[in-house]
């Protein structure tokens, strides 16, 4: 299993990027969030890997970030969706996006990837569920603000009271963006007690 590939850049041609290690090219196939944050042609780079053989082929995969490489890992278990779906998915949106999208069940930003019909959405919202939550998406370049933290934190208040995912971000789309934990909490309980 080759789980990381650090070497020279020496091609880029999306979704495709070409690394040279040592004299060896690997041909990688990545998101454009991890295309668009690599570095210009002849300049070093490591790319953390997912490598898929198939009984045709043999496909390496590579992120610029842990947490994308976990949401592929996830978007792939996912009856009906295959690699370059999953890329397509991550190419549309960061983890952190999914991760959101998932939570609030919105199918919508889903049915904006390439290849992801209402059928696969929906198995993409069921399937994906409590799985891309606090450990994807947290850390690193698409990482949320303190803002959204606070959202974060009483979005998970409200779960623990018991509170569905689609009530608690009704709930949560209603306060302020400003809100502190408490009384954002104070104020969703309020609106759902409505």
């Amino acid at each position: 299993m080759i789980g990381r590939l650090s070497g020279t850049l020496i091609a880029k041609n999306p979704p495709e990027v070409l690394v040279d290690c040592h004299g060896v090219g690997y041909e990688v196939q990545v998101s454009m969030n991890t295309f668009y944050h690599l570095p210009v042609l002849g300049q070093p780079v490591t790319l953390l890997t997912h490598f898929v053989v198939r009984e045709d082929a043999q496909l390496l995969y590579g992120f610029g970030e842990d947490a994308e490489r976990a949401a592929f890992r996830e978007l792939i278990k996912v009856s009906g969706v295959g690699p370059r779906t999953a890329l397509a998915v991550l190419s549309g949106m960061s983890v952190a996006e999914l991760a959101q999208a998932v939570t609030q069940q919105e199918m919508g930003r889903l049915l904006k990837a390439p290849g992801v019909g209402k059928k696969t959405a929906e198995r993409l919202l069921l399937e994906l569920k409590g799985k891309l939550g606090a450990d994807i998406g947290v850390a690193g370049p698409g990482a949320m603000a303190a803002g959204h933290d606070a959202q974060a934190d009483i979005q998970q208040a409200l779960l623990a009271l018991g509170y569905s995912d689609k009530e608690a971000a009704a709930a949560l789309k209603a306060l302020p963006k400003d809100v502190e934990v408490s009384e954002g909490i104070r104020l969703a309980l309020k609106s759902l007690a409505k």
